[in-house]
């Protein structure tokens, strides 16, 4: 089934919605906690929070920044994907993830990353269709840090 989609930028009104799609992604948000982050993202000229809108409601986001990495040329790295699970399997991910591309294009980067769990292994065969390639194996480590 074919989707009319509208891509944009994420707004605050949106907030419900992206709360409820990250969480789906396996990252638990409230709308107040999803309003607070998008304030400095969408006010940042190397970061944006496209939204995937269907039949007036928000079926999907991808979240693109432009990374200053010292060692590295110019590039952009896919932050998070998710589709809403009621219209997955209709195109949703590859539009958002063609717009995360058009944008980094924009901005002269010369590569588009993105990390995946290693557990999510139906969005790895994603980014490999979509013409992603691995380029290294890590791990993330990380310090907590205290207010």
């Amino acid at each position: 089934m074919t989707v009319v989609l509208v891509l944009r930028r994420a707004l605050d009104s949106d907030r419900e919605a992206l709360a409820r799609l990250s969480t789906q992604l396996g990252y638990p948000m409230t709308p107040e906690e999803a309003r607070e982050r998008l304030v400095p993202i969408a006010e940042h000229p190397d970061h944006a929070l496209l939204v995937a809108e269907a039949d007036g409601r928000v079926a999907g986001w991808v979240q693109v920044s432009q990374s200053r990495v010292f060692e590295t040329p110019l590039q952009a790295e896919v932050a998070g994907l998710v589709v809403d699970e009621a219209f997955r399997g209709r195109g949703i991910g590859k539009r958002l993830l063609a717009e995360a591309e058009r944008w980094a294009r924009e901005r002269g980067c010369g590569a588009l990353r993105v990390r995946s769990n290693v557990i999510r292994e139906r969005a790895h065969a994603f980014y490999r269709r979509e013409g992603f390639g691995e380029i290294k194996t890590q791990r993330v480590l990380e310090k907590r840090l205290e207010p």
